[in-house]
């Protein structure tokens, strides 16, 4: 462990495609409340995390020398969210047209889970605990 780095994630930052379909799409999936917003970003409240979504047009000073790589590229992560009940969640998603990528699951590791993806790719797993975890 590095001394003085403390291990709070307070933000986790987004590249979108499109700002205003993020937007859209956030706002129609997750009940975040927006602490701060302009043209090329949105930052929601997550319980105890930001979420920033940031335009990709934006993003290339906050990881210069490594290039921003296209959404195109595939999932390069995974974003979860424990819920109580996944099939409860995923009908809720289809309803207001959300497409399920899997799910819902059951899992080795005591996990039912789901996933869907952002219109810029970003892949949001939900998970409900069962049995033993």
């Amino acid at each position: 462990m590095v001394k003085g780095l403390p291990s709070d994630v307070e933000v986790i930052t987004l590249f979108v495609d499109d700002i205003t379909s993020s937007k859209a799409f956030y706002g129609k999936v997750f009940a975040a409340e927006t602490v701060w917003e302009d043209t090329v970003s949105s930052v929601l409240k997550f319980g105890g995390l930001l979420i920033n979504l940031l335009d990709i047009s934006q993003a290339p000073p906050l990881v210069t020398p490594i290039p921003v790589g296209p959404s195109s590229a595939g999932a390069r992560a995974l974003l979860t969210i424990r819920v109580a009940d996944v099939d409860a969640v995923c009908a809720a998603l289809r309803a207001i047209g959300v497409d399920l990528l899997n799910g819902p699951i059951d899992r080795p590791w005591g996990r039912r889970t789901a996933a869907f993806a952002d219109p810029s790719g970003h892949v949001w797993e939900i998970a409900q605990v069962i049995g033993r975890a």
